[in-house]
Order: structure tokens, then C-alpha cells, then sequence
């Protein structure tokens, strides 16, 4: 649906959640976007069957599209497979998101206000004045908080959260900013797509979110992914 806003869902593991994110979302961006609207799951080959319940529903709503990967490669090449996927399909928004409820689908509509309004890509931030985490122990936020603090120092920006999720991309951010040469795979994935955006003069607004974790699943988040932030983002900033 060409300049309709497209939702990409990576998935993994999300049985559990699978229907309850496609419903609310849904729900949402029917109200946002009346003209029309694309969500697309992007399923890394999930042994619980996300995939499959996904490709199910889509037989019965024309807005759902699954795409199907054979393995678990992380979040960055599952989203450059489904912004390719979306772009390629006329996408003039594309919409970023997790699929276990960590960021409440409600505010998916201000997200696509916000790039409609004078934003080029919209964060949804928690580190903002009306953002913040809910559910999270003292470790968690300890990581999540210094990786955003480590990286605005080291790329000097004034984004506060930076290692979000959470994005609404005008198309043409997208297309400038090169996104297939990107090769982060978790933190630093977000990291830097936000970094090429400001540095190709994109306008970059946070748009305050409250962060829950997971009710349902389990969650991807390791050491691996804090610590390949650690050592790919004085890689961006010196490239």
C-alpha cells in the first residue's frame, strides 16, 4: 500500500504474545492510519510456532504479511529484512516496535503523529521528561541506562535514549541513511541508525514512553548484546 505506515514485529519465541500484539496494534493504527495501514512479523524460524500462528492470522486480515526467516540471526537483520521488505512495498512509514508488550502499542499513534508532524524519526523514549521503565530491577537499568549515556558521549549527541526499540521512520530517512550496510545486531543496531539519521541532518524528536517488561516469554536481552555495543560504538563515531 504505497505511502501507507508499515509495523515491523520481529519475533522469536512470542506464542505467547503473538495475538495480543497483532489485536492492539491493529486496533491502534486503525485509528491512526484510517487510509491504510501494513503490519509485517518478521519470524526468525521459532520452534514455539510464532511463525505460524502469524502466517494463520494473516489468512484472515489483507493488512498482515509474515516474513519468514530460517534462523536466529538477531533484531538488526531481522529489521533490515523487513524494512527492505516494506520500502520495496511503498512504505512511506515504517515503524519499529517489539512484540512482547514491553512497548505499549497505544502509542503507536504518536509516534506516526509525530513524523506526519515535523519529525524525519520519532524514539519513543524513556529517558525523557514522561518517560520511564516499569518493572525493571536495579541491573537492568544499570545497563540500559549507562549503554544510552556511554553512546551520546562517545557519538556527542543529545538523543537521551538512544538503545530504544521503539521508531517511526519517515521512508526517506531510511533510504538516505543506507540502512542494508548496517551490521549492529542488538543495542548498537539502534544506536546507530539514529546516529546516521542526525548525521545525514534528519530532525530526530522523543516522544516520552513508559518501558514494561515482559508479562509473557522470555527475553532476548544478554551480555552479548550490551557488550557489542560496548565495542561498536567508538567504531561509528571513528569509522
Amino acid at each position: 500500500m504505497t505511502g501507507a505506515p508499515w509495523l515491523i514485529l520481529p519475533t522469536y519465541n512470542e506464542a505467547e504474545n503473538i495475538r495480543a500484539i497483532l489485536s492492539a496494534s491493529a486496533d491502534v493504527l486503525a485509528g491512526a492510519a484510517p487510509e491504510g495501514f501494513r503490519v509485517l512479523v518478521v519470524d526468525d524460524g521459532s520452534p514455539d510456532g510464532t511463525g505460524s500462528i502469524a502466517q494463520e492470522i494473516s489468512a484472515e486480515h489483507e493488512w498482515l504479511e509474515v516474513l519468514h526467516r530460517s534462523e536466529k540471526t538477531g533484531i538488526g537483520p531481522a529489521y533490515l529484512a523487513g524494512f527492505r521488505h516494506a520500502l520495496d512495498r511503498g512504505a512511506g512509514y515504517v515503524m519499529e516496535m517489539d512484540s512482547d508488550f514491553s512497548h505499549d502499542p497505544a502509542d503507536l499513534a504518536r509516534l506516526l503523529a509525530a513524523v506526519r508532524g515535523d519529525a524525519d524519526l520519532a524514539l519513543g523514549s524513556r529517558y525523557v521528561p514522561g518517560g520511564g521503565v516499569s518493572d525493571w530491577g536495579l541491573l537492568r537499568r544499570f545497563i540500559s541506562e549507562g549503554g544510552s549515556t556511554y553512546a551520546r558521549w562517545v557519538l556527542g549527541l543529545k538523543v537521551r535514549d538512544l538503545t530504544g526499540g521503539f521508531k517511526c521512520f519517515r521512508r526517506e530517512v531510511l533510504e538516505a541513511i543506507h540502512f542494508d550496510s548496517v551490521r549492529s545486531r542488538g543495542y548498537a543496531f539502534q544506536v546507530e541508525l539514529t546516529y546516521r539519521a542526525v548525521r545525514a541532518g534528519f530532525r530526530v524528536v522523543e516522544v516520552p514512553i513508559v518501558f514494561r517488561d515482559r508479562q509473557q516469554g522470555k527475553s532476548k536481552m544478554s551480555w552479548r548484546i550490551a557488550a557489542e555495543a560496548m565495542w561498536l560504538v567508538p567504531r561509528l563515531r571513528f569509522r
